[in-house]
């Protein structure tokens, strides 16, 4: 069994990568994605947004940590996929399945599942430029508008040389909203001789399990039940007592003292109360202290707010 964590836009960085690499045993980290529009990026942007590379592309707990690409033009996402690997990503992905309406009006992410044709070309792209011993992986939606063509896609990245693919079973216009269908995951891992991750409503063990003796697959991704449920990855694997609120309030305080070392601390007070936001699924407590924490705009009023609920 493999438990990655899904890159989400706005919500996983590196420092909760890190915090959540410490507690728990992922197999692998997807970063958020980078922008590739019509340039070979430089390497500040790659070491802005995944610091880890800087360390082997571990974090400092020692999981691997993959850069995720999201870009519509062939070229200039495999330069940059050779970029990413000689920084020393561990492997490389490519965003199909990003909704964000700002992203598809750019072409990119979920919008290009309307184009099988095109996501050829891109991860075959990406394929040739990287050395043939690095991954070369893809995370999909089951569709845009429908999901007519969700194999025609994960036919696409296969035939197009992709090692693994991770299968968000939503189409864009389902958004988030339950269920998952992870029947198609089924057809799609029945079809293609590569491995299949299998994403969506992944909340706890017991959704995990389903999901793989459903679909047959070994790997699960997790993206919002990771952050409803922080030590969900040593929950899934090691079957370890889901985290009580106390030891989560610990988390949301080191994550706090963590920011408060970083040069910006600007994006703090957003990126915490959309971690409360996750929270409130799992605790109780989290929509009590939420409703303090969402009036706060600065930061040194958030951490203490925190400080006086311990």
């Amino acid at each position: 069994m493999r438990v990655i964590l899904a890159p989400m836009e706005g919500v996983v960085d590196h420092l909760m990568r890190d915090l959540l690499s410490a507690i728990n045993p992922y197999d692998l980290m997807v970063t958020e994605f980078i922008r590739i529009v019509d340039q070979l990026l430089p390497e500040k942007v790659f070491l802005r947004m995944c610091p880890e590379l800087a360390h082997g592309g571990y974090t400092q707990s020692g999981t691997p940590v993959r850069i995720q690409l999201l870009g519509q033009n062939p070229q200039w996402m495999a330069e940059n996929a050779q970029r990413a690997i000689e920084l020393g990503s561990h492997g490389v992905d490519a965003n199909f399945g990003c909704p964000a309406k700002m992203v598809n009006r750019s072409k990119g992410g979920a919008v290009l599942l309307q184009e099988p044709e095109q996501i050829y070309r891109i991860v075959k792209a990406m394929r040739q430029a990287v050395p043939a011993e690095h991954p070369v992986t893809a995370k999909i939606r089951l569709g845009y508008n429908d999901k007519a063509l969700f194999m025609e896609n994960a036919l696409a990245i296969y035939e197009a040389g992709a090692n693994e693919l991770a299968v968000h079973a939503r189409s864009k216009v389902d958004g988030y909203r339950p269920p998952a269908y992870w029947e198609y995951i089924t057809e799609i891992r029945q079809r293609l001789p590569i491995p299949i991750i299998a994403n969506g409503e992944i909340w706890n063990r017991e959704d995990a399990l389903r999901c793989m003796a459903q679909t047959g697959c070994d790997s699960v991704m997790v993206g919002r039940g990771a952050i409803t449920l922080p030590n969900l990855a040593a929950h899934i694997k090691d079957d370890q007592s889901p985290y009580d609120w106390p030891q989560t309030l610990a988390l949301l305080l080191e994550y706090t003292r963590q920011q408060q070392r970083q040069p910006r601390q600007d994006y703090f007070p957003g990126r915490i109360k959309q971690w409360f936001s996750y929270l409130n699924r799992q605790y109780p407590q989290a929509d009590v202290l939420f409703r303090e924490l969402r009036v706060h705009k600065t930061t040194k009023a958030i951490v203490d707010t925190l400080l006086n609920a311990t």
